[in-house]
């Protein structure tokens, strides 16, 4: 029993060979002791975390060496190399866990250009595919002023978010996310509106993959079986002729309404043909058979197998950016002027139906609720504003590029800029390679990016009902059936992402980046005595600029 009490390192041998290895944390260096546990008495973040063999190893061979600590030739003392490193260190505590060292000496962070990526590949989301139809329904002009006015808008109000948690004295908040501030500045109220404004926007985004899987894997298999069945086909007739078509699905219809495009055969078996269209509709059959393969993927208990899919994100984006620039390279740019008026094939430039753009720009320049957690990991604190505006206007930039180039390039005549879809993609036939090329890539990355999607719904979500990210199978298998029946009944009755993308974006935009933003710079500043009537007037109208923003929604 006396020699379990004993250190298993003398103080100053373990002090004096961490000296040169960098402080791993603020804990006491003396009570430090590695060893050796059960995984099952590991207490950590990651449900998976588990001690190595090598780890067992090298514990043994601490004990080995700390019964000859007693000598007085220190010669016989632990060796370098022995002691463990600081991501192996583990301290003991008497209840029978293991809580693991974590380092905080850098050695995990990133340099600025890393994490401007990151941020830049966090926001590139399913919104992009819908800038083109948000500047439509502004007008070319006032399209492209509110993209960069509404990018600068929510810079700075992520900007407010960053340095929340720094503004609040005598409280350690290296730790905190924004969900925490607002919990320490509206109490329950503003803890349990952060989530259910969090979820809306998680949620949202799920039912927009939804809708997008079901069309880009209707429009997968309609190009496998025209191939294969040597079927000519002609998705609509009003389109353009050439080797680059686009087509418009919906000349005379509402685009929120039945999505399947009017299809006759020209070559092929008549019968077959309708049977197939029986069982391979975008609406009716699509979001059924997407059912079979994602919820199983949902009730997994961890999702960090689909994390290491997270790069096709990238790639997707970086074809999707290539391929617009060879379109609009080949159609050329077809642009007239019209200030109020529209004309047969073109629209005017500045159009009423403006905040349905603001809607979803809001959602595309959402990063407000994970913009923390990102920074953390980034090498050089003191650039935190400039590596985020840096990332905003890559974001930007990359949103311009895409939304001018397909409006610009949209061949007006023949066809008329009122039919660029929510989806621009459904403005190119299925028969086109390039674009099922990237119907390819977007779906494949948004079947491993919707279990992580589900993950953070279901952490967040039984985490603080009941206070586990696991309660039980059947827990989680009914909170996923209602994900998923949401989703299916959205593409079914009402597969226009462009108006779902906006509501979801200006409602969680209301709280996350609007209203609970604003409220916690002003109130920080009124606590230290610094709030000035210019300061309170700018944020106070931010707060009307998000309310607006939303109810201007339901009259578009």
């Amino acid at each position: 029993m006396e020699d379990d009490c004993r250190p298993l390192l003398s103080s100053e041998q373990t002090a004096e060979n961490f000296s040169h290895r960098g402080s791993t944390d603020s804990l006491d260096l003396k009570n430090k002791r590695p060893f050796h546990v059960e995984p099952r008495n590991i207490v950590d973040d990651d449900p998976q975390e588990r001690v190595s063999a090598e780890a067992a190893i090298l514990n043994s061979r601490v004990h080995y060496y700390s019964r000859l600590t007693g000598s007085s030739d220190r010669l016989l003392s632990p060796p370098n190399h022995v002691i463990p490193a600081p991501e192996e260190l583990y301290v003991y505590s008497p209840l029978g866990t293991a809580f693991k060292v974590t380092g905080s000496d850098g050695l995990s962070k990133n340099p600025s250009i890393i994490t401007i990526f990151a941020i830049w590949n966090t926001m590139m989301g399913t919104s992009i595919l819908s800038i083109p139809w948000g500047i439509k329904q502004a007008g070319f002009t006032l399209g492209v002023l509110i993209l960069v006015f509404t990018g600068v808008l929510m810079l700075y109000c992520c900007y407010i978010v960053l340095r929340s948690p720094k503004a609040i004295p005598y409280v350690d908040t290296s730790e905190w996310e924004f969900p925490d501030v607002c919990r320490y500045y509206f109490g329950k109220f503003g803890q349990w509106s952060s989530l259910v404004f969090s979820m809306v926007s998680l949620i949202g985004a799920m039912v927009v993959y939804w809708v997008l899987m079901s069309n880009f894997l209707y429009n997968t298999g309609q190009f496998i079986y025209n191939y294969a069945h040597n079927v000519n086909v002609s998705n609509s007739e009003f389109g353009t002729n050439g080797s680059d078509r686009v087509i418009c699905p919906y000349p005379n219809t509402d685009p929120g309404g039945n999505l399947t495009f009017s299809t006759f055969f020209i070559s092929g078996n008549e019968t077959n043909g309708n049977s197939f269209e029986h069982w391979w509709s975008k609406t009716n059959t699509i979001p059924l058979y997407l059912i079979i393969l994602l919820l199983p993927l949902l009730c997994f208990r961890s999702a960090s197998f689909f994390a290491r899919f997270t790069f096709l994100g990238t790639i997707s984006v970086v074809y999707l950016i290539t391929l617009v620039t060879i379109k609009a390279v080949r159609l050329g740019f077809h642009l007239e002027f019209h200030w109020f008026l529209p004309t047969e094939f073109y629209v005017p430039e500045l159009r009423l139906l403006f905040p349905q753009l603001t809607g979803v720009l809001t959602l595309a320049f959402f990063i407000h609720n994970c913009i923390i957690t990102l920074m953390k990991s980034n090498r050089n604190q003191e650039n935190n504003v400039r590596d985020l505006s840096v990332a905003y206007l890559l974001v930007g930039v990359t949103y311009l590029y895409v939304g001018v180039l397909i409006f610009a390039a949209f061949p007006s005549p023949p066809l008329s800029k009122d039919c660029i879809e929510p989806n621009f993609l459904d403005n190119f036939p299925s028969d086109d390679v390039m674009v099922f090329v990237a119907r390819g890539f977007l779906l494949f990355q948004m079947i491993t990016v919707y279990p992580l999607l589900g993950y953070l719904v279901r952490v967040q979500m039984m985490g603080q009902i009941f206070g586990n990210h696991y309660p039980s199978f059947l827990h989680v298998l009914a909170l996923n059936i209602l994900i998923v029946g949401s989703g299916v009944l959205v593409a079914k009755f009402y597969p226009n992402i462009g108006s779902i993308i906006r509501f979801s974006g200006a409602t969680c935009g209301l709280a996350l980046v609007f209203v609970f933003p604003a409220l916690v710079h002003m109130i920080s500043l009124r606590r230290q005595g610094a709030l000035r009537w210019p300061s309170a007037l700018f944020h106070s109208f931010l707060i009307v600029l998000g309310v607006a923003n939303l109810l201007a929604q339901f009259f578009m």
